[in-house]
């Protein structure tokens, strides 16, 4: 009972606000083209779902082509930093500077060394950027999360660095890795929809195109329609990594 109220809460409390939406448009004759009224979006995306599946399924391989970049060079520097404490003061320092700064300060520059025919590298490569952080931050805060008891054990025994990092505290970061790829997902989608607005340029065919496009044709019922669909991708892509994260966490724990 209690998980048919969960589900059922927020789907009344969308239902109420998409009708109190509907009638005021109606009501107050709002132009369409300022405020279009949910049956149109409902009807624009019916219409056009076709070309905005082909969207979102471009959008959605530029992103995850990014996470997966974003993740094997994020696990790979952080196990080089673990190796090294100099590398970490080295490094971090850098990485948080890439963090804090904007992507579309950075972008136009990348458009330019990824060539303007090939946008699709610009976008996967910004949106790598953006989700490179917490994979980093999580790889890193995991890899020093270690039992501090474990640790005096490994030095009892006299293990080098490499055993510990294998044995001890690659294990210990497996909570930490799964929680920073979860955020990095949300950020390669959000990365790859505003590079992708950056970029100017038509050739990647997302998301973000069909709503550059609808809006130059003031079409405000088709650029809501792209982003029900692109909230719609989020939630699901959120959802499949929290899934994977609870199994993961069992495996974890069982081991």
């Amino acid at each position: 009972m209690k998980r048919l109220a969960d589900l059922l809460a927020p789907l009344i409390l969308i239902i109420a606000l998409l009708g109190a939406w509907e009638a005021a448009c109606r009501v107050l004759e709002v132009p369409a083209y300022f405020l279009p009224t949910p049956s149109a979006v409902a009807t624009s995306l019916w219409a056009d779902a076709p070309t905005l599946l082909t969207s979102a399924y471009n959008t959605l391989a530029m992103a995850l082509a990014a996470l997966v970049l974003a993740s094997l060079s994020a696990q790979a520097l952080a196990l080089l930093v673990a190796l090294s404490p100099i590398l970490e003061r080295a490094i971090k320092p850098l990485a948080v500077v890439l963090q804090v700064t904007p992507v579309v300060a950075i972008a136009p520059l990348v458009v330019i060394w990824a060539g303007i025919d090939n946008p699709e590298r610009a976008i996967i490569a910004l949106a790598a950027l953006v989700a490179f952080f917490p994979i980093f931050s999580g790889a890193i805060t995991g890899l020093k999360a270690a039992d501090p008891d474990l640790e005096r054990l490994f030095d009892l025994y006299g293990a080098g660095r490499v055993k510990r990092l294998v044995r001890l505290r690659l294990p210990s970061a497996v909570p930490f890795l799964l929680e920073g790829h979860k955020v990095a997902a949300g950020l390669a989608l959000i990365g790859a929809v505003v590079a992708e607005f950056v970029a100017g340029s038509g050739g990647a065919q997302g998301l973000a195109w069909r709503i550059l496009e609808a809006g130059n044709r003031l079409q405000t019922a088709r650029m809501f329609a792209a982003l029900v669909v692109l909230g719609l991708m989020g939630a699901l892509l959120y959802a499949g990594l929290a899934r994977l994260e609870r199994s993961g966490l069992r495996w974890w724990r069982g081991r």
